[in-house]
């Protein structure tokens, strides 16, 4: 299944992807897809006539976020070798983890937010990992069955504040709308494992980054077991599992973006993202 939601902010409808492409209006059967409702949510739907629900008309409107704001937002750095070896890091012995804010988290074509003290803004098209259910200290043999899904996200990044200022990584990361996500996500089913995906993302018209998530350095089990071992993964959980090479801070010279750039992304089998830098 591919869920989505439809509508403006905080008014989003809760959406299946049927055969055909058209959005149907699950809300009769399950009020919002969220951390309170995500648990059990493909039994719920698996077995509905998806034929004999309402169709929503998806043209002009708004692509929204395809949950309700996670508890958790989990990120994964520098989980593909090529993007290490552009960063000048060496390659991790273990995931490196840090957090995202919960105010980050944003529909997929929402505007990215410019602050006047930005000067190193940079994008990173990532594989998401959405918990289906509770995971404390799994292993890898069972981690997927604790996935509800996977979904698209641009994991977009201040690299003065994450850098250059002190403390952890999360300074350059937690900024509103940094978190774009969706359009949907892929259950299990439709997506199993998410091990070969091609991956790519443009800045005005120009293509930047190019992967696959076949080069992860750790894989979506291994992540998910791994992070069950220092915290309680909860339905709902966000996991950003890292970024193939191409960012901006790679580039020489570098590029950063500004106000009025484009940013264009996808990963096959979970859609594509479109976002314009915006003045705060």
């Amino acid at each position: 299944m591919k869920l989505l939601r439809i509508g403006p902010s905080g008014q989003e409808i809760p959406c299946v992807l049927d055969g055909e492409g058209n959005a149907r209006d699950v809300s009769s059967l399950v009020p919002d897809f969220g951390p309170e409702t995500i648990e059990g949510l493909v039994d719920v739907l698996g077995g509905a006539d998806l034929a004999a629900l309402p169709v929503v008309h998806t043209s002009g409107k708004r692509v929204g976020s395809p949950m309700t704001q996670p508890r958790n937002i989990y990120c994964i750095g520098l989980n593909y070798s090529d993007h290490a070896a552009e960063s000048g890091m060496p390659i991790p012995d273990e995931p490196i983890l840090f957090n995202k804010s919960g105010s980050t988290f944003c529909g997929p074509n929402d505007p990215i937010l410019f602050s006047p003290q930005m000067t190193k803004l940079d994008w990173e098209v990532e594989l998401g990992v959405v918990i289906g259910k509770t995971a404390l200290n799994i292993s890898k043999d069972d981690a997927l069955d604790h996935v509800l899904g996977y979904t698209l996200v641009n994991d977009v990044s201040e690299r003065a504040w994450q850098l250059e200022r002190s403390g952890q990584w999360a300074k350059g990361k937690s900024f509103p709308h940094f978190c774009p996500t969706g359009p949907w996500i892929a259950t299990q089913d439709t997506l199993a494992g998410a091990a070969e995906l091609p991956m790519w993302l443009d800045v005005n018209g120009q293509r930047m980054q190019t992967g696959n998530t076949r080069t992860m350095i750790f894989d979506c089990a291994t992540i998910v077991s791994h992070l069950s071992e220092f915290l309680r993964l909860e339905p709902g959980d966000l996991i950003c599992t890292g970024t193939p090479p191409g960012v901006g801070m790679g580039m020489k010279p570098q590029v950063w973006l500004t106000i009025g750039d484009i940013v264009r992304l996808g990963i096959d089998g979970l859609g594509e993202q479109e976002q314009t830098v915006v003045a705060l």
